[in-house]
């Protein structure tokens, strides 16, 4: 018990110093360095760029960071992540050059749903061009002699409009947006499913 309870204690103190360390590489394709990091007093990410004389670039505050919200780099950019007990998202930033700004390119999505795994599923949004593409499963209690399973709803694809969002207008409220459209099309494609099923 004692070394279980120090374990948690120090993955705790990992991925809080983890969440707070800078990102430093070449963000802006100019062969300098930059750097992304979470300001855990202002709750902001805050992106300095050599293209812009190291000027502190800074979104909106992001009210529901926590230790599990961290930065994380890709291939063509970086991305925050955000994890809670049962689930998470990820927003990908990419440099423009064009317009000499940070903008979101792609959010991704899981949840584990509840203890029947209802709601559990992956999904993942280009906001270049619009594609989303999820996987969902719903808990169906009458299935199975009304012993209740889990069932996959068809990969949902399905083309949406994004408006651009910027590193500077990003906050929370910009997944959360995201979210709200999509329960309509999951909603949709989870009907559909069950009366497929009850078709049969």
């Amino acid at each position: 018990m004692k070394k279980l309870l120090m374990l948690m204690i120090m993955l705790g103190a990992y991925i809080s110093v983890f969440g707070q360390e800078k990102l430093v590489k070449d963000l802006d394709f100019d062969g300098k360095k930059d750097t992304v990091y979470i300001d855990q007093k202002a709750l902001q990410i805050v992106c300095r760029l050599s293209t812009q004389k190291f000027k502190k670039l800074r979104s909106k505050t992001i009210e529901m960071s926590s230790d599990n919200t961290y930065i994380k780099s890709t291939r063509n950019g970086f991305e925050l992540r955000n994890n809670w007990m049962r689930a998470g998202y990820a927003c990908q930033f990419r440099y423009e050059k064009g317009e000499k700004r940070i903008r979101v390119i792609g959010i991704t999505e899981y949840a584990l749903g509840n203890a029947a795994n209802d709601g559990s599923g992956e999904a993942s949004a280009n906001l270049l061009t619009g594609d989303y593409i999820g996987n969902w499963n719903y808990f169906d209690h009458l299935a199975n002699n009304e012993n209740g399973e889990l069932v996959k709803i068809p990969t949902i694809k399905t083309k949406m409009k994004f408006s651009k969002i910027y590193l500077e207008q990003f906050s929370e409220e910009s997944y959360f947006s995201y979210q709200t459209q999509l329960e309509d099309i999951v909603e949709k494609h989870k009907t559909a499913e069950k009366n497929r099923r009850a078709k049969k």
